[in-house]
């Protein structure tokens, strides 16, 4: 029973789009109620609607990765500012 409401609701709201699209095309009076129901569904369209969790995605990575990946960065070497007297350093 709920694939058959799915698929009126997508049908229905499909047509709706549909309608403004169409209207927006042709007639010379169509307003920002037809934009508005156009530009929301191709809003819509950009939504990525196929995803799955992350634990189920194939090739995904673990949580955390990059969280360790930066505590385990060695510390720099880098060498210490010069104080204001302490001369030139080597060349």
């Amino acid at each position: 029973m709920a694939g058959i409401a799915r698929w009126g609701a997508a049908l229905g709201l499909g047509t709706l789009w549909w309608w403004a699209v169409l209207r927006l095309a042709v007639a010379p009076d169509a307003g920002a109620l037809e934009g508005a129901v156009a530009a929301g569904g191709w809003g819509l369209s950009l939504l990525p609607v196929h995803c799955v969790p992350k634990s189920r995605a194939a090739g995904a990575l673990e949580s955390g990765r990059w969280a360790r990946a930066w505590r385990a960065a060695p510390v720099t070497t880098a060498s210490p500012h010069r104080r204001s007297d302490a001369g030139s350093g080597p060349s």
